[in-house]
């Protein structure tokens, strides 16, 4: 019998251990923040039994963990003081600033007075995307309390376990996602789809077991087959690891495949990384003379980044060993942002530190486009910290649905994952920026996704130079040019093939005006 997990010891010297680099400055702000919280908590416990402060801690340690700022860490050990303990807004601000209390407040969920059951849960949601539309540290935060919460769900009662982890599968996960936060978007899903989905997640668990057994020796002479060659063609300074397949990324992917584990060839995947993108050409190079890649399964994500930022190049090649294996390449620096996405960024602005300058100008391009604001200065009305703005995207969350009526539960949440989390394409204007969109956006879409303006005088669209309609689909990569005219205005009909919330929310505003100005309405 295995002996039990022994618990951390916890203390402010063991939390900011962990951080990046901090100030006397940060870790005293972080000591006091960990004696307040600890003693606000000290006699409130989880439901498992433990002290509630193990959960702030957590919460803060993982904040820690993709390097972020003492004030954020702070934010993470206090951010249940408002709700759960009585401490004032004002005592928060008094002790710590308004920084601080901004990032607590964001993660504050809503009393009971106002709203109730489903009402109140969905105006919790909206009021965490608005915040979020402010300072993207906010999401970070309610991140890093959600991943402690679902790895604990076991104690909650088993009428509130569907529902979280149900949110968790369809919310988080796919925000963390976005944020190009790859570790912890596997995390929570893994960690909620046993709660949503116990049997399948059962027989996925059962699939890659077998799996391992089947082809982890195989794997492993096809990996140290790969490294003694890359050695003798002069790749240096190289590091190898073994990445396994989640488990509801897998019962995903078979789900598009009918159920065919035989068309899954990334269940176990070989990743090598370099120092430099020259050198994850090289690689692939390499293992192209070793192994056939399978026709179809070359993907270039540093020259085609994905939306979220993420940049690897993977290929699938045929072994003799072990049959189809993927392989992917990738610098330290895209291996960091692959499993902290945005925090990575978020970490280099709270120091002050540089990125590496061979990776800078590749990596600037898709942050500029994230988050522009955080490539300069600019003054807080909270402190003279620097202020995260999120993603275009974000906004986006908070505004499309900022409506006066409280929609029904299961719009709400329909509509932000129509719109935030399905599966996405990006498209480009003429003058090569990224346009990020849901899978059967129109080119009405793509116009209101520019501007509002642009949208509402749209008159016609073209697809790689080709007049097209404006009910057209479209398609990965293809580079979108809208025609817009003074006297143009939104039809009613557009309502029947627009894809997102944001275009439906201004057509409908559009038509309801002209209908009120020719006495209609």
């Amino acid at each position: 019998m295995s002996k039990p997990e022994e618990k951390e010891i916890q203390s402010a010297d063991t939390l900011i251990s962990v951080m990046n680099k901090p100030t006397e400055a940060d870790k005293a702000l972080v000591r006091k923040a960990y004696a307040f919280a600890e003693n606000a908590h000290k006699d409130h416990k989880r439901n498992s039994g433990e002290p509630y402060f193990d959960h702030l801690y957590a919460t803060a340690k993982g904040l820690a963990e993709i390097d972020m700022g003492a004030v954020t860490v702070a934010a993470g050990l206090l951010h249940d003081t408002i709700e759960d303990v009585g401490v004032t807004e004002e005592q928060l601000e008094a002790e710590f600033g308004n920084e601080v209390l901004f990032l607590v407040k964001g993660v504050t969920k809503l009393g009971e007075l106002k709203y109730r059951g489903a009402a109140r849960h969905i105006e919790s949601l909206r009021r965490l995307f608005v915040a979020t539309s402010k300072d993207i540290r906010v999401l970070l935060i309610k991140l890093m309390d959600r991943r402690h919460n679902i790895s604990t769900l076991e104690f909650v009662p088993k009428n509130k376990q569907g529902r979280i982890a149900s949110e968790t599968l369809t919310i988080y996960a796919p925000l963390a996602d976005r944020l190009g936060m790859g570790e912890l978007k596997r995390e929570l899903e893994d960690l909620s789809f046993k709660y949503v989905y116990p049997e399948e997640y059962e027989k996925m668990n059962a699939i890659m077991q077998e799996s391992k057994l089947l082809k982890g020796p195989q794997l492993e002479i096809v990996k140290n087959t790969l490294k003694r060659n890359l050695a003798e063609h002069g790749v240096k300074g190289f590091r190898t690891e073994s990445r396994v397949k989640g488990l509801y990324s897998l019962y995903k992917k078979l789900e598009r495949k009918n159920d065919d584990i035989d068309k899954i060839y990334d269940l176990h995947a070989i990743r090598i990384i370099v120092h430099t993108v020259e050198d994850c050409y090289r690689a692939l190079g390499v293992a192209h003379t070793l192994w056939h890649p399978l026709p179809g399964k070359i993907k270039d994500y540093i020259a085609f980044e994905k939306p979220n930022g993420y940049r690897s190049i993977h290929t699938t090649v045929v072994t003799k060993e072990a049959g189809p294996v993927e392989i992917q390449f990738r610098t330290e620096q895209m291996h960091l942002e692959a499993q902290y996405g945005i925090a990575s960024h978020l970490a280099y602005k709270e120091s002050g530190e540089q990125l590496d300058r061979g990776e800078k100008k590749k990596n600037n391009l898709w942050f500029r486009q994230l988050i522009p604001s955080l490539l300069r200065s600019a003054p807080s009305s909270r402190s003279s910290a620097i202020q995260p703005k999120p993603p275009k995207w974000v906004d986006d969350l908070a505004t499309a649905h900022n409506v006066d009526e409280l929609p029904k539960s299961e719009t709400f949440l329909q509509e932000i994952s129509d719109d935030f989390f399905s599966h996405r394409i990006f498209v480009f204007t003429p003058k090569g920026d990224v346009v990020d969109l849901p899978v059967d956006s129109t080119p009405i879409d793509f116009a209101y996704a520019i501007h509002s303006e642009i949208g509402d005088h749209t008159a016609g669209a073209s697809i790689n130079g080709k007049l097209v309609s404006l009910d057209t689909k479209l398609k990965n990569g293809e580079i979108v040019q809208i025609e817009t005219k003074k006297n143009a205005r939104p039809s009613k009909k557009w309502l029947e093939y627009v894809r997102t919330t944001m275009a439906r929310k201004h057509i409908n505003q559009a038509v309801t005006k002209k209908q009120k100005q020719d006495g209609k309405y």
